[in-house]
Order: structure tokens, then C-alpha cells, then sequence
């Protein structure tokens, strides 16, 4: 151990929250240093922890997006979790590895966690404080499953708005083209990665909303670039 990480460990164990390392999900202590530096200017957790920037994050998993009484979230926090979405490690995986795969108008201004590894060992940390529940109904070996990941191909592929906008009658029969939100969010002007990156993660169900899953099965990877390319030139 580092003599950073033997510093950090004995201050958790003062506090009465020390992680274990022997987590099949990644190593905890790492997590509890990665929390240190990514997380905890927004978040807190353990004993004690309070409401900052962003919610405290004791128990978050098994609880529904947006569920803390006192804490006042984003819009597209509270619709995502009204639509449904549960903290369960392979949500929590795709979340935060890129946050806006899940929440496309989150206010949490974090760009991702990429490494597998260091992933895991955050989300092994943040396990320690939810009473390491057995509820989770994803094993270990497919919280973060390689068939989840986005083609890169996928991303780079180029719209055609013209297509984009023969398609879009499919979306403006519940979304309005003028970008206004009645009830049901704006996807007017997004930026085309985050369209492209949101339509899939319905496709794959990380996103739980059923008529969204349904219709975005209905696409494929160009019609999907070129309804992006559509919504996106509009003002």
C-alpha cells in the first residue's frame, strides 16, 4: 500500500468507514482515493454525510434516480427517475462511465470514468456505504458487460438531416419541434453525440422508459445519426 493510500485508510478506519479491498467489483480502498479526488468536491458519503453540490450518496444503490426528499434535483434526474431508472451496479456502471448515457441534462459536470478498473473500484467504494446489499440483481461478471459499450464507429458515423427530418414524425408526435417541454423533455438542439449516445442506451435498456425502448429499437445505427443530425440544426 501506498503511503498515501495507508494515510487515507487510516483516517476511514477513525471514522468507522473502512472499505475492503477483497471486493470482486474492484479494489475499495483505490475507490475510497478515487472518491477523494473526483467525487467528494460534490458528494459526501459515509458517516455524517450531508447534501452538497449533489445528493449524499449513502444507500444510493437499490434506490430509485432522484428519490432523496431533501435534496432538489435536476429536471432530467427527477423524469429519469420517475421513468424508473434504479441505482443497481450496471446502471450505476454506464453512469459513471458517461454520465449523460443515463441523464442526458444532468447537472453533475463530470465527464466520465473510462478504466474499467478504476470504475469498479469506486463503485466497490460506494458499495461499502448500501449495506453491500445481496438484492442486486446483476452478478458480478455482468455489471459492466462489453456488449453495453458504444461502437465507436457508431458515434463517427454522419447524419443526413434531410433523412433525419422524414424520420422525425416518429419523435414529434410526442416531442415538440419547436423545442418547447410540455410535460415531456426538449430534444431540440442536442448536441448529436448526446442524442446518439441516449437513443442507444434505450435500445440496450439502461434508459428504463418502455415507449422510448420500444421506439428506439424501431432505428437503426443510420437512422439513428440521421435523426441526431436533425434535432441538432434546429433552433
Amino acid at each position: 500500500m501506498t503511503p498515501r493510500a495507508l494515510v487515507l485508510a487510516l483516517g476511514l478506519a477513525v471514522a468507522g468507514a473502512l472499505p475492503s479491498a477483497a471486493d470482486p467489483l474492484g479494489d475499495a480502498l483505490r475507490g475510497a482515493e478515487l472518491f477523494e479526488r473526483q467525487c467528494k468536491a460534490c458528494h459526501q458519503i459515509g458517516p455524517g454525510a450531508i447534501n452538497r453540490v449533489g445528493p449524499r450518496l449513502n444507500g444510493i444503490f437499490g434506490r430509485r434516480a432522484g428519490a432523496l426528499a431533501d435534496f432538489t434535483y435536476s429536471k432530467s434526474m427527477a423524469r429519469m427517475g420517475a421513468d424508473g431508472l434504479t441505482w443497481t451496479l450496471e446502471t450505476m456502471d454506464a453512469y459513471v462511465k458517461n454520465p449523460k448515457a443515463l441523464v442526458s441534462g444532468t447537472r453533475m459536470n463530470y465527464r466520465g470514468l473510462k478504466d474499467d478498473a478504476a470504475r469498479g473500484a469506486l463503485i466497490a467504494y460506494l458499495r461499502e456505504f448500501s449495506d453491500r446489499p445481496q438484492n442486486i440483481p446483476e452478478a458480478v461478471p455482468t455489471a459492466r458487460r462489453s456488449d453495453r459499450d458504444l461502437d465507436p464507429a457508431i458515434l463517427a458515423l454522419k447524419g443526413d438531416p434531410e433523412y433525419g427530418e422524414y424520420l422525425s414524425s416518429e419523435c414529434t408526435t410526442c416531442h415538440q419541434a419547436d423545442g418547447s417541454d410540455q410535460g415531456i423533455p426538449s430534444i431540440t438542439g442536442w448536441p448529436e453525440e448526446d442524442f446518439v449516445v441516449a437513443m442507444h442506451a434505450y435500445k440496450q435498456k439502461l434508459r428504463p422508459h418502455p415507449v422510448m425502448q420500444m421506439m428506439a429499437s424501431r432505428f437503426n445505427n443510420d437512422e439513428i445519426a440521421a435523426l441526431a443530425a436533425w434535432f441538432a440544426k434546429l433552433d
